[in-house]
Formats: structure tokens, sequence, C-alpha cells
């Protein structure tokens, strides 16, 4: 099974916009989703993943990764930690190199594949304002220099094709693609794994819905 780029796809938002891309970009037949399950709180976002590829067409794996709770300790892998954010730091349901060590296992199974590229829908919003510390484009350049050696490929590229925006941006090229509404409706965000706007609590709840009541007052005709 040859194709020409894997998409880190957690079954979110960010993830399934940037898959959308890539089948907008190399057609659905050169595109794989690629998941991870690390028997996170959320895990029924892979459901919704399935699902996604299931209605786009997308070939789609999921790789499991039980071992990260076992050799870290955070809120995501945890179901019984309380998810908190204390004042100055990161939120406890960052997962310690999660994003670099899926990086490297999509680019892996890439180079095997015969792909030159991943996909990842990392957005630096996240580096801001919740402190997700691996989720910068200067973290993924560091990751693609490694990445080349490794594969022995100087032309290999992580794209993050989102990195920049803001979270109402996200949703502006989700309308302008013409699933704005599919995705709000079929992607979990919600650290709980609550569908739509979710507990209203967690850091990636709080994030999501500031940039949809962003969106639905510059856009007030649209009706979800």
């Amino acid at each position: 099974m040859r194709k020409d780029i894997i998409v880190v796809h957690s079954g979110g938002m960010d993830s399934s916009l940037c898959l959308a891309l890539a089948i907008k970009d190399f057609g659905k037949n050169n595109v794989l989703s690629l998941s991870f399950d690390y028997k996170h709180r959320h895990q029924n976002e892979l459901d919704h993943a399935a699902l996604i590829c299931s209605d786009w067409s997308v070939d789609h794996t999921v790789v499991e990764l039980a071992c990260l709770s076992q050799i870290t300790k955070d809120a995501l892998t945890d179901p019984d930690m309380a998810i908190t954010h204390a004042e100055g730091g990161p939120p406890n349901t960052l997962v310690a190199g999660r994003n670099g060590l899926m990086a490297r296992l999509a680019a892996i199974h890439a180079n095997s594949l015969g792909a030159g590229a991943i996909s990842m829908g990392v957005i630096e919003v996240e580096a801001a304002n919740s402190g997700y510390r691996d989720c910068s484009r200067s973290y993924m350049d560091l990751m693609q220099k490694i990445l080349r050696i490794d594969l022995a490929d100087p032309d290999f590229k992580i794209l993050t094709p989102i990195i920049d925006m803001n979270k109402t941006q996200t949703l502006e090229l989700a309308r302008s693609l013409g699933i704005l509404d599919y995705l709000l409706k079929n992607t979990v965000t919600c650290y709980n794994g609550l569908p739509c706007r979710g507990c209203r609590k967690c850091p990636a709840c709080r994030l999501r819905n500031e940039g949809l009541d962003a969106y639905l007052k510059a856009n007030p005709d649209f009706i979800s």
C-alpha cells in the first residue's frame, strides 16, 4: 500500500481539518489517517476518527501506545486524576513528548509506505495559551531535522498546515472547504470525550468554544 502522506489523526477538529486538506492536495487514495490509542480518557475520539475516514473514504490505521500510561503520569492517561491548570504552567493534561513520539512513529510508517511527509494538526495558539510546548513550529522543525537523519531522506517533511491559525481561523477554513458543520458534529475535542461544546471546562473545550463563539459572532448567518 503506497501513500504520499500520513496524517496523524486523533478524531478531533484540528487533525480532521488537516486530513481534509491532505485529501484536497494529494487525493484520498494517496492519504493514510493514522491514529494512536494511548488509553486516553477521551478515547472515544478514535471512533470519530474511524467514522470520518469511512465517510471520506480514506484508509485508517490505529497504532497501540498503551505503554504511555505506564511511563508517565498525567490527566489524559489517568482518568482518575482531576484535570487542573495551575497559573504559570501547563495543564496536567500535557503528555510529555507525545507529539514528538507520534511524529516519529508516523514518519517511520510513512517511510515504509513510500510517503515523503506526515501532517499534524498542531497549532501555535495551544503552545501559547495552554502551555503545550510540543505544538510549535520550532519544535517540529527540530523533529524534522532528526527524522531526515533517521530516514536518510533530506527532503522528508512534517507539514503543519494550520500552525499559525487561531481557532476562529480554523473554523473559517473548514467552512471554506464545506465541512464546518460536519466537523462540529462529528469530532471530539473535549478531554472528557463529550461531543460538540463538550464539558466546557477542560483546556481543549475552553479554547475550542472561545474560537467558536468568536466565529459565530462574526458570522451570524452560520447555523449548525
